[in-house]
């Protein structure tokens, strides 16, 4: 691989696996409008890409440290009969990660094959967008109407399985999990925050699961290292720029524009060159 392209896979990675415009979709039409084949049928592909969310997930962990260090004692004081805040978030979390952790496993090979057709995923980003404008243009408006709320165990479950949608290429885990935190009472800040704290075990596992299947090629190995650390750079930086976007004016559905136009386009891309798709 390329140094050149390691620099725009990974960048890709850190900046769209948090902004709500699906990072998996743009890691994979980005490459294709420009002219670069990447052999979507390679076994280490996906393997690679996804060792690239390890550098997002520490990069969410050292942002969010000092309310992880906060929730992991309020896990454990749970555990010995001391509830609080901090661990009613860490069982909301966990109760939020199930859902999609168990159809990621359930689905993995199925969902595989939908990434060696880019006009399912440039179609799947445009969906998306239409559902960020729609879902974020009324989350928008009532967020401003509500106060931040404790969700309760069912109500992460619900934000939880907003998640699966994301299973499928082209559409944002961060953008349908932000939509169905403010649609459960949560301000556009506060639903970021959950959604990034909720979104950490999972990008996190996702890593781990498929690092072993680069340890026998060391080359590749090394590449995905130095590629996750590029990624933790660029994630650390868009998180810290979401926060301070969705703490002011910063509106969901704006992504939803940008997204409804970059999945038209490359349809119609794929249209007029059928072979990059």
């Amino acid at each position: 691989m390329s140094v050149l392209l390691l620099l725009l896979l990974s960048i890709l990675q850190g900046v769209t696996e948090l902004f709500p415009v699906s990072s998996l979709g743009h890691t994979l039409l980005v490459p294709a409008l420009f002219g670069v084949q990447l052999d979507h049928h390679a076994p280490a592909l996906l393997p690679f890409l996804v060792a690239l969310h390890l550098g997002t997930a520490i990069a969410l962990l050292w942002y969010f440290r000092i309310r992880w260090i906060a929730i992991a004692q309020g896990f454990f004081g749970s555990l010995r009969g001391r509830p609080s805040d901090d661990g009613h978030l860490a069982w909301a979390l966990l109760v939020g990660t199930i859902p999609a952790g168990l159809v990621g496993l359930w689905l993995e090979k199925p969902l595989e094959r939908l990434f060696h057709d880019l006009r399912i995923v440039a179609f799947a980003l445009l969906v998306n967008g239409i559902v960020l404008w729609l879902g974020g243009r009324r989350g928008d408006d009532e967020a401003s109407e509500r106060a931040p709320q404790r969700l309760t165990l069912v109500q992460a479950a619900l934000v939880g399985l907003a998640q699966i949608g994301a299973l499928i290429p082209g559409f944002s885990r961060s953008g349908l999990t932000m939509i169905a935190g403010a649609r459960v009472g949560l301000t556009r800040k506060a639903a970021a925050e959950f959604s990034f704290l909720l979104g950490t075990p999972i990008i996190l596992a996702a890593g781990m699961l498929e690092l072993p299947k680069l340890m026998h090629d060391h080359a590749q190995l090394a590449t995905a290292a130095l590629g996750g650390v590029l990624t933790g750079i660029a994630a650390y930086l868009s998180v810290r720029f979401l926060m301070g976007y969705f703490e002011g004016s910063g509106r969901l559905a704006s992504f939803g524009i940008y997204c409804i136009v970059a999945g038209a386009l490359c349809l119609g891309w794929f249209a007029l060159h059928p072979l990059a798709a």
